[in-house]
């Protein structure tokens, strides 16, 4: 399927339904759903997040991520549901490695996330995104795109090395990348055609260093190598319950993004909207054979902006990047607001695009592709 000009899609994790109260608990999904109720729910509130994507005229989809367990950060599972099904991991949260580092409110931050114990060597276990991407992509005709992560880099700067082979972050981030390798192999195999690497260790040098710099680009290709399917990376500013996670992410995207022009992906997934736009000229410099995706709602407020405010955010981008480069998304952490702000989100999203996209176009709502 061909996506239209400026394609609209969100970005991760959408609001579990309010009556969806299973939880993995760091089970194998195919554990889980021999509970006849459990994967009939499970299904169900997938096809109720596609159904709320759908209805809002989203062209790209997700499927939600159900999978995802009401964990600490509204959002831990992100990190959790990795964590618990690789081998080599002990189950327990523990104090995250850099916490005595930490100041004011990332403090509370590290807290939620937590860190993890290295007890052996890293196997690949059962995180399934083939079968869930393809459970969910029966259920619509549009395209969907699996995003893959927490990455191998963010997970690697958790752990605390107990015993076992891995001595190190570098080490580890190298063996979570073959466990990388071998799921969105299997999602391809699945026909996923859009992998979003969600790895927001794209900051990690901004705390340990400019060494660390090579040390990311290097995994991240080694992640996406020889993958045919459209590769996007995103990594976001940080959504804790609504709150910024402050020591890495304050310069901005400006700091980081030129290091990373050399990527193995097609596209970067940016958040703009909860900075109001902020550095937004930066990517007139993002190399002409990739693309970005720009977050413009902002999913640290309940408010639904209007359609006006988000044509208006798409115009500022438009100003340094070609409407065919561009996707247009929300910014990341939707399944911490509530569904129906959601939905209103994804909405207006569609509704101020499709505002664009007719003074781009000439063409009424009717004539734009959907």
């Amino acid at each position: 399927m061909t996506l239209p000009l400026l394609p609209t899609t969100m970005v991760g994790s959408y609001p579990r339904p309010s009556w969806f109260r299973y939880q993995l608990e760091g089970r194998d999904v195919l554990d889980a759903f021999k509970v006849a109720h459990h994967r009939e729910a499970f299904e169900d509130a997938t096809r109720a997040s596609i159904d709320d994507q759908t209805d809002a005229g989203l062209d790209l989809l997700t499927d939600g991520q159900m999978w995802f367990d009401d964990y600490d950060m509204g959002i831990g599972s992100f990190l959790w549901y990795w964590l618990e099904r690789t081998g080599g991991f002990a189950t327990a949260k523990v104090a995250h490695p850099a916490r005595a580092k930490a100041k004011g409110r990332d403090e509370w931050a590290l807290d939620e996330a937590g860190g993890v114990e290295v007890v052996g060597p890293i196997t690949r276990g059962p995180i399934r995104l083939a079968a869930l991407f393809d459970l969910a992509q029966k259920m619509t005709d549009r395209p969907l795109k699996a995003c893959v992560g927490a990455g191998p880099v963010q997970l690697s700067t958790l752990a605390h090395f107990v015993s076992g082979p891995i001595k190190d972050r570098y080490a580890l981030s190298e063996a979570l990348a073959d466990v990388f390798v071998a799921e969105i192999k299997d999602l391809e195999a699945a026909g996923c055609q859009h992998v979003q690497l969600e790895d927001l260790g794209a900051w990690i040098p901004t705390l340990s260093g400019e060494k660390d710099y090579e040390w990311v680009l290097r995994i991240v290709n080694r992640t996406l190598a020889g993958v045919k399917a459209r590769k996007s990376w995103h990594f976001c500013l940080g959504n804790v319950w609504g709150n910024r996670m402050s020591g890495m992410t304050d310069a901005g995207y400006a700091k980081i993004l030129p290091r990373y022009y050399d990527a193995d992906v097609d596209e970067f997934v940016l958040d703009f909207a909860c900075r109001e736009m902020k550095d937004v000229a930066l990517l007139r410099d993002v190399p002409k054979e990739k693309s970005v995706a720009v977050g413009v709602i902002d999913v640290r407020t309940l408010e639904i902006e209007p359609p006006e405010q988000v044509a208006e955010r798409i115009r500022a981008v438009l100003l340094h990047v070609s409407p065919q480069r561009l996707t247009v998304t929300t910014d990341c952490g939707m399944k911490q607001l509530p569904r129906v702000c959601a939905r209103g989100k994804l909405r207006s999203l569609v509704l101020g695009t499709n505002i664009v996209r007719r003074e781009l176009t000439g063409r009424s709502d009717s004539q734009i592709p959907r």
